[in-house]
């Protein structure tokens, strides 16, 4: 049985949006075949998540991860000490940055200008059209992530929104919107975990 399966037998609550997961995996896969990477917008718990998510991504979740032959090949080249310390304990991760990390140009950004434009400033900053930003907002009305999303079009990324059942106002401007069927704060964070342990279990999969 697949992941996507196991998670509805799981959390039942979780169908209505079984598509919308499905969706938001083909379009972060196709980023990462395209040398892409996965930029995550979020407030308070959901910058959390937001650090959850590319700690799961840029290193080994739920399986083995084999480093390529070309780099172990590589890092020998360059140093013995170096590289017998180094490869037993490397991974290969998939490129995601939680964009609430920053905290030098999150504060320059809040004291400087403005701080509901410090998403949208790190998206034209990092982001390619190859990319994808992944929008959390439990209202989808979060202006910070909104706007973020209004400059990740302007750029031609795709976006996905991690949202309750509304979709709010986010929704409008996403490619993919998972709208967990619930409307208090901590009840739709609690369906949002499961869904994004799955869309990182269903990448790593694929790509190892």
């Amino acid at each position: 049985m697949d992941h996507l399966q196991q998670l509805i037998e799981r959390y039942p609550v979780l169908a209505v949006v079984k598509k919308d997961i499905s969706n938001a995996f083909e379009l972060i896969k196709e980023s990462y075949i395209k040398g892409g990477k996965l930029l995550i917008a979020g407030n308070g718990g959901s910058a959390s998540d937001a650090e959850h998510i590319a700690g799961e991504l840029m290193k080994t979740f739920a399986k083995k991860r084999a480093l390529p032959d070309s780099f172990v090949s590589e890092i020998k080249k360059i140093d013995n000490d170096i590289s017998e310390y180094l490869l037993p304990k490397m991974q290969p991760g998939l490129p995601a940055i939680a964009l609430s990390g920053h905290a030098s140009l999150n504060t320059a950004c809040i004291n400087d200008i403005d701080g509901n434009i410090t998403f949208a400033q790190q998206v034209y900053g990092y982001g390619k059209e190859v990319d994808i930003l992944l929008g959390i907002s439990t209202s989808g009305n979060s202006k910070n992530i909104l706007y973020a999303c209004a400059v990740a079009k302007a750029k031609k990324l795709k976006i996905i929104g991690l949202t309750g059942i509304s979709g709010g106002k986010i929704k409008q401007f996403t490619d993919v919107c998972i709208c967990v069927p619930e409307t208090e704060t901590y009840k739709i964070q609690e369906l949002h975990l499961p869904v994004y342990h799955i869309l990182c279990m269903m990448l790593e999969d694929y790509f190892f």
